[in-house]
């Protein structure tokens, strides 16, 4: 709907403040947010800041929804390319485009992905939406590979225990898979997690591997073959 120059000038401000607060992560780190640093590179007093943000927790809670809409948004951007039916080449382009993500805004990973910022929780009902876009994509691709027969997924036994909780996240993504091919996903969202935070981070050392490249694509065949994909067409 058409705004009005009151709401336009209100969401450029919202914006300014997130630019800002992501420059702010980039240089200081999460922990070291203020909306009074914000204020002044913004170039009004802190009073003023706070008619759009409540606290410093309002403000994380805005960079983390920002970071996983934008990278909700690469990997959709992503997968708009992928051939339709070519359920390997699907997760690969998505794996790609996190670490490509990743890569490039390295603080706003770590805000989303790396150590907890002390003091902080994130609200649920503000970021469970957003911080789940590329797992229910992922579980998407799962989902129809499996039902169009494309999954070859060895016969695995999944404990018990796990039953209940499976069975609340089908009916949380609307999904059909049986708990085998859901429990691998789970392990491939977290085994793709951890090789893109060992790069992004510097796990690995700096002179441990020349090609990270070379090796993300190792991993990634691998945690293909792990959740039954066939080969690309």
């Amino acid at each position: 709907m058409p705004q009005t120059p009151r709401q336009r000038a209100r969401a450029q401000t919202m914006d300014d403040i997130i630019r800002i607060g992501r420059a702010h992560l980039v240089e200081n780190g999460a922990a070291a947010l203020s909306l009074r640093a914000v204020a002044r590179d913004l170039g009004v007093v802190p009073s003023a800041v706070y008619r759009y943000v409540a606290n410093r927790d309002d403000l994380l809670t805005l960079l983390v929804v920002d970071g996983f809409d934008e990278l909700g948004d690469a990997v959709d951007a992503a997968l708009s390319q992928a051939p339709v039916g070519d359920f390997r080449g699907q997760f690969l382009l998505a794996a790609h485009a996190l670490r490509a993500w990743a890569l490039a805004s390295p603080a706003t990973y770590a805000l989303l992905y790396g150590s907890p910022v002390p003091g902080y929780r994130a609200p649920d009902e503000r970021t469970t939406g957003p911080g789940t876009r590329v797992v229910r994509r992922l579980i998407g691709i799962w989902d129809v590979a499996h039902h169009d027969g494309q999954l070859a997924l060895h016969e695995v036994e999944v404990p018990a225990t796990l039953s209940d909780d499976l069975e609340t996240i089908r009916l949380e993504l609307g999904v059909r898979v049986p708990d085998a091919v859901l429990a691998r996903a789970a392990t491939v969202w977290a085994a793709m997690i951890g090789c893109v935070s060992a790069e992004v981070f510097g796990l690995y050392g700096s002179d441990t591997f020349a090609d990270t490249g070379a090796l993300y694509d190792f991993q990634l065949a691998a945690l293909a073959d792990s959740v039954g994909f066939t080969s690309s067409r």
